[in-house]
């Protein structure tokens, strides 16, 4: 990068620094191998905790103590038997049932699919809106999340070896980015062990000494690193997690109406399935500014804007692309269900 261009985004690379800006190839302060070893990595691990602990305590009493001390103790909160029957199985016809339009990205071998809970879609979906938009499942996705405003949330479907291709980077055990964020899975079929299962270390979310020496020394070689890991999205091996004395990466093959909502700051990845394979889940995300104190004041609760993130995220991406500013990786597929199979087009 020439020096005028560096001068010229010193100041957006020095703004960044208090945000989740992540990556350490696209900011040269933040990927500084001096300032990382003088702490500047760690530096911000630490403050985004110590900030996120402040939020999630102002959101405790929304949860079972139980809920509090597993999340505490292993960085995710599971609830099998999630819905009452009844409203599960309604659940499930309406996602087997429902045509939307979807979009899906492609990552090695596996596709992705979504489908956006927008407004208009979940008037249709009365069950799938009361799961969504029930206090259960707000108050749990919101205290992991540590902020008390509207997640993301999908139908997703993941097809696993589509194809031939490299094998899928999810199924490799990584963290989501430095500082504490949330994502959620409801199963809507049993999950296999052997068919992909989502898997996380537990524990892995606390910011302990060795965790962050680890941290530290990654940070010093991240733009040296594979691609994702240098974006921010650290790899990390299984010599790894001994050395950090951390457990191996426990399975999630649960019954349906399993919930599983984890700080994905924490060390999780996509199981690696042994043959091809479909997911269909109600799934849910949620990242914030890491450092700002307070856990509410949120815009996307608005009658305007509520369940609407999604489709104006992907309508922000297109138009990104048609002005030359990037391909988006969320490609538009016609209208569907979520377990139609993915077309040649999708494949190729």
């Amino acid at each position: 990068m020439p020096t005028a261009l560096r001068w010229l985004m010193a100041p957006i690379w020095a703004a960044q620094i208090l945000t989740g800006a992540k990556s350490f190839c696209d900011n040269r302060i933040l990927g500084d191998e001096r300032l990382n070893r003088r702490g500047l990595h760690v530096w911000r691990i630490r403050l985004a905790n110590r900030m996120a602990d402040m939020r999630r305590a102002r959101l405790a009493e929304r949860l079972d103590p139980a809920d509090r001390e597993e999340f505490a103790r292993n960085g995710f909160i599971m609830k099998r038997n999630f819905l009452p029957e009844a409203q599960f199985r309604a659940l499930v016809a309406e996602v087997e049932n429902t045509k939307a339009p979807v979009r899906e990205m492609k990552q090695g071998d596996a596709i992705t699919r979504r489908i956006a809970l927008e407004p208009e879609l979940l008037k249709k979906m009365p069950a799938t809106d009361k799961t969504v938009n029930g206090e259960a499942f707000q108050n749990l996705v919101r205290y992991v999340a540590t902020y008390d405003a509207e997640p993301i949330v999908y139908i997703q479907t993941v097809f696993a070896q589509v194809d031939q291709s490299a094998t899928d980077p999810q199924t490799s055990v990584h963290a989501d980015t430095f500082h504490p964020t949330m994502k959620a899975w409801l199963f809507l079929h049993d999950v296999e062990e052997d068919l992909g299962p989502f898997v996380y270390v537990p524990g892995s979310h606390r910011p302990t000494k060795r965790r962050l020496a680890w941290e530290r020394r990654m940070s010093v070689k991240a733009s040296k690193l594979d691609r994702l890991s240098a974006r921010g999205s650290f790899r990390v091996s299984a010599q790894d997690l001994k050395q950090m004395h951390l457990p191996p990466p426990q399975k999630f093959a649960v019954p349906a109406n399993t919930l599983v909502v984890a700080d994905t700051s924490g060390f999780h990845a996509r199981g690696a399935s042994l043959r091809p394979s479909t997911r269909v889940e109600i799934w849910a995300y949620a990242r914030r500014n890491p450092y700002l104190p307070f856990a509410g004041l949120d815009p996307w609760a608005l009658k305007p804007l509520k369940n609407r993130q999604a489709p104006l995220f992907w309508a922000a991406l297109d138009r990104l692309e048609k002005l030359g500013l990037g391909k988006s990786p969320w490609r538009a597929r016609g209208v569907m269900t979520a377990s139609t199979p993915p077309s040649a087009a999708a494949k190729g």
